[in-house]
């Protein structure tokens, strides 16, 4: 089977096409033929080892999963004999965790891993657009406690879990301010935003309002100046934080009422659920910037390089046996 490798920690260029034999579900398991996966910026922070504590977890000197790929979206085409959840032919979409391997034409995964039944109607394409943004976004705005009425302000908002944050954080029913460039300007409203702040030209720390919960999604503004920005009581939220941020992070939280949350997340299958019943309903979309065959990964982690996508960047995966 096709499968893209990553040799060592580095540039785009790192990630190159294998023909790898193709893996056989065991007991518990299920093999996935993959339609769709995505290139996040968590994916391209992990081929490039930035932040450094990366390699910590991944390996000192290059990747320990030579496959990289977090979600997927696909169909069964084989189960272990003890699979009970699932069988051939099911629709599905599913994140894999750190053991990765999503970038490739198959994958086996644990039937009691983080795997659900595809929103229905929807192409592989858009499912696999769902789950990196949709489920870190879900995960910090409930350990935020959002409620009803509060004001929110999501920094980085044009991304993949700011596109997702801003859409779940008007479905929980807060007034929500986005931060992006002019540009993202229009998209932002479309996806619900109450408020849309150019960061090309205002300085959100700067304009004297103050919000229940600030969610910076992309690890681009000041933390110290954005506190300043945060009511009495309020929660900050950092999805792409580094150690130093943390740091600080651990301090105001203890020697303040001001709550700070960084970290890894962690998601379930249910999340998975969540968002297909909210999909279903109208309720959710993602947000798809580009497309690219699995042969032009490399090109995909090059324009997620720059910092500049809007939404997702869709991986399609192609068979040989499809027409």
């Amino acid at each position: 089977m096709k499968t893209i490798i990553c040799t060592k920690y580095g540039a785009p260029e790192v990630l190159q096409l294998e023909e790898i034999a193709k893996p056989e579900p065991r007991g518990k398991e299920v093999l996935v033929k993959i339609h769709a996966t995505s290139v996040s910026s968590g994916d391209a922070r992990i081929r490039r080892a930035d932040p450094a504590i990366i390699r910590l977890f991944f390996g000192l000197m290059k990747p320990k999963t030579s496959v990289l790929g977090y979600v997927l979206a696909g169909e069964i085409e084989a189960i272990g004999k003890d699979v009970t959840r699932f069988k051939v032919g099911d629709e599905i979409y599913a994140t894999t965790g750190m053991a990765m391997g999503a970038y490739a034409e198959y994958i086996v995964l644990p039937e009691d891993g983080v795997i659900a039944p595809k929103p229905a109607k929807m192409p592989y394409e858009e499912a696999a657009a769902v789950p990196f943004g949709g489920n870190t976004a879900l995960y910090f705005l409930r350990k935020a406690n959002i409620q009803s009425g509060q004001n929110i302000l999501i920094y980085g908002a044009s991304g993949a879990i700011g596109t997702a944050a801003v859409q779940l954080a008007k479905h929980f029913g807060a007034h929500v301010t986005a931060v992006c460039s002019g540009a993202n300007s229009a998209l932002m409203k479309t996806v619900g935003a109450d408020e849309v702040v150019d960061y090309t030209k205002e300085d959100f720390t700067k304009n004297g309002k103050t919000y229940d919960v600030i969610f910076e999604t992309v690890g681009k503004s000041s933390f110290t100046a954005g506190m300043k920005s945060l009511t009495e009581n309020g929660t900050y939220i950092m999805a792409a934080a580094g150690l130093k941020e943390m740091r600080q992070g651990l301090c105001t939280s203890f020697m303040s009422r001001r709550k700070v949350f960084s970290g890894v997340m962690s998601e379930t299958a249910e999340d998975l659920v969540f968002f297909k019943e909210l999909i279903e309903s109208g309720k959710f979309r993602p947000v798809i910037d580009r497309s690219y065959p699995l042969e032009q990964i490399a090109q995909a982690h090059a324009y997620v390089d720059t910092g500049h996508k809007r939404g997702n960047v869709v991986i399609t995966v192609g068979h040989d046996d499809i027409a």
